[in-house]
């Protein structure tokens, strides 16, 4: 403390810190670790929206391509289709079926390379994903080759490439089985061109993202990507302008094209930072070829965050500046007694006694010492002014009464010294009277309503006799503290005797004051009471005795453990053992564990637990042992002569 620099070892400054320490530094952390938790779980609600949002988009696709796969087997198993086949007329029927339909192509298949077809030339109809290069596409129709192609545009992020254009087509591919006239079995084979299909896209963004589904400021965008192409999207580059031909960023399509993983975070979309997902889209041959994506802008939510926090820090600082001149003045009232006092105490020591407080007529202990100190400063100069009478008549006749002088300087020390101890246990006494004075008057009310409870609860008080003898103890060891005050402040109106007291009795007692701690540290607790004769000591020392052994054992075992508390008779003594199975005392502290203040617990004990119920133990004729082993546990044994024993 004396290192510390003058500035903080002023009380001044440590009353400021106490007052403007909650303020302005533990509610700043609790309120950024509070804001912390909160944009936490904002951004966990903001995955959890656009998780549920790929579901429906995936739904809705899962369903376009069935819904496909549906109208093909239609077609082939269809009157119709035979009819066209017997008159030759089937490209002409197909033709007419593919535009009712909505179809890209539909035509009779063998070309087994698709396992679609394979699965369609086996019995099964069956519709999927697949990727169809550029020859494919212009076998099945002169403009799906060019309606597919789509350039590239450098994207931030991207995976280097030396490819200009997109040139495959990703296609809703449907087969059903279907038996010619001459009992062949074929594939009818058609399918939905995906690229630049932006009616498609549209659709999903309009089932995902209705109207004041997204707070204002926000959009929602979906897109079909061909590896890591958009082929469909609603995601601008300006504002008409789709952003068709950019590509994803390297780290999306690492993780759901390379690991096929879905991807639910934020991340950079062509121009600017979304809340998205990405699930990977699987073609007939297990491969993945492409990505499902939905998201939505992330810069709303984020600017709500942003001006909660400005708002919530605002609002501190409001708070602050309106209750720290309060906090100081409320300090002021505490430091300025006790700076009035430091100077009166400077002018004393410069030998101005004279010097006094004069406090002011509010109320409060600083004030209350403050005039107490006064009282004693007058005592003081009266005492200086009377030795200095005694002192200037001594100067008169100190050269024809030297001997008288010297006996009466001596008897006026003697008197000054017993006056001076007398006043000092005046006052003690004064004050230790009114303490008990004030104490008796609500033990007194206490004990009456007890009194009266019992009388109106009547049969009913029963329930609760254990915790009214409790009570009852309690209040008459109050009743003991005060009677030991007023014995120690008129000792010769009182007199006390020990009482005789049972120990099993007593234990029991201790265990439901402390089953609280015993049952919140998950300890359990043996009692083995078998001791009948009585010891001669105070209830309420036993009674602390005790409380403190069984603490300090539930204290060594803070992940709980087992505690055994017993008495039995030996040869003339009540033994009284507390065992733990804790944590056990090293030999080096084992020995001084009885030593004053000495203690394991830091912050947490003062050291004088087990000092004092040594002390009391000895009055009653009695002695505390302990033994310990390290990590397995300890026992501590209270032996009492029994009252046979006792002269």
């Amino acid at each position: 403390m004396s290192r510390l620099p003058k500035a903080l070892r002023s009380v001044r400054v440590r009353l400021l810190v106490i007052a403007l320490l909650p303020m302005l530094v533990l509610l700043p952390v609790l309120l950024g670790g509070t804001v912390w938790r909160w944009s936490g779980k904002v951004d966990a609600i903001l995955v959890n929206k656009v998780t549920g949002d790929l579901t429906i988009a995936d739904q809705y696709l899962a369903r376009l391509i069935e819904n496909s796969g549906e109208r093909v087997d239609a077609v082939a198993r269809s009157v119709a289709l035979q009819t066209a086949l017997e008159d030759g007329a089937i490209d002409a029927f197909l033709e007419k079926e593919r535009d009712r339909l909505g179809l890209d192509f539909l035509h009779v298949s063998r070309d087994t390379k698709w396992p679609v077809i394979e699965d369609a030339l086996g019995g099964n109809w069956r519709s999927t994903i697949d990727v169809f290069d550029t020859e494919t596409l212009a076998s099945l129709s002169s403009d799906l080759s060019a309606r597919a192609k789509i350039p590239l545009v450098p994207t931030r992020g991207a995976v280097p490439t030396d490819r200009t254009d997109e040139t495959r087509g990703m296609v809703i591919h449907s087969a059903a089985p279907l038996i010619l006239p001459d009992g062949t079995r074929v594939a009818l084979a058609g399918g939905v061109l995906l690229n630049r299909n932006l009616g498609f896209i549209d659709t999903i963004n309009a089932l995902v993202y209705r109207a004041e589904s997204l707070p204002e400021g926000s959009q929602g965008t979906a897109t079909l990507f061909l590896d890591d192409v958009r082929i469909s999207t609603n995601v601008r580059l300006f504002e008409n302008v789709r952003a068709l031909g950019t590509r994803v960023s390297a780290e999306v399509r690492a993780q759901v094209l390379g690991r096929g993983e879905i991807w639910l975070d934020r991340a950079f979309v062509v121009n600017d930072w979304y809340i998205s997902a990405y699930e990977p889209i699987f073609d007939s041959f297990g491969t993945p070829v492409g990505m499902l994506y939905v998201g939505f802008l992330e810069t709303p939510f984020s600017a709500a965050k942003r001006n909660s926090v400005i708002t919530l820090s605002l609002a501190f600082l409001f708070i602050a500046l309106a209750s720290v001149p309060v906090f100081l003045r409320w300090a002021g009232h505490i430091f300025r007694p006790l700076e009035s006092m430091t100077r009166t105490i400077d002018r004393v020591e410069s030998g101005d006694l004279s010097a006094r407080n004069a406090p002011s007529d509010v109320d409060g202990e600083i004030v209350q010492v403050a005039r107490h100190f006064d009282s004693l400063l007058d005592r003081l100069e009266q005492r200086d002014r009377e030795l200095r009478a005694w002192g200037e008549t001594l100067e008169q006749r100190v050269e024809e009464r030297t001997h008288e002088l010297h006996a009466a300087k001596q008897r006026l020390e003697q008197t000054t010294e017993r006056l001076i101890i007398s006043e000092k246990l005046a006052a003690v006494g004064e004050i230790t009277a009114s303490v008990a004075h004030e104490i008796n008057n609500p033990v007194a009310v206490i004990q009456g309503n007890l009194d009266l409870a019992r009388s109106n609860l009547g049969d009913e008080a029963q329930r609760a006799e254990e915790e009214f003898r409790l009570i009852d103890d309690q209040v008459y060891r109050i009743g003991v503290i005060v009677s030991k005050l007023l014995h120690f402040a008129r000792p010769e109106d009182f007199s006390g005797a020990d009482r005789k007291v049972d120990p099993s009795q007593v234990v029991r007692d201790c265990l439901v004051l402390t089953r609280h701690q015993i049952e919140a540290a998950g300890i359990v607790c043996t009692v083995e009471a078998t001791s009948t004769s009585k010891v001669h000591i105070s209830r309420t020392e036993l009674q602390q005795v005790i409380v403190n052994l069984i603490l300090n054992a539930v204290q060594a075992m803070p992940a709980g453990g087992r505690l055994r508390v017993a008495t039995k008779e030996d040869e003339g003594q009540i033994i009284l053992a507390v065992e733990d199975t804790g944590t056990g005392i090293d030999p080096d502290t084992l020995g001084r564990i009885f030593d004053p203040f000495f203690t394991t617990k830091q912050a947490q004990g003062t050291g004088l637990g087990l000092s004092i119920s040594r002390q009391i133990v000895s009055r009653a004729g009695g002695q505390i042992t302990a033994c310990s082993t390290l990590g397995a546990g300890s026992r501590f044994e209270v032996r009492l002569p029994a009252q046979e024993n006792l002269a």
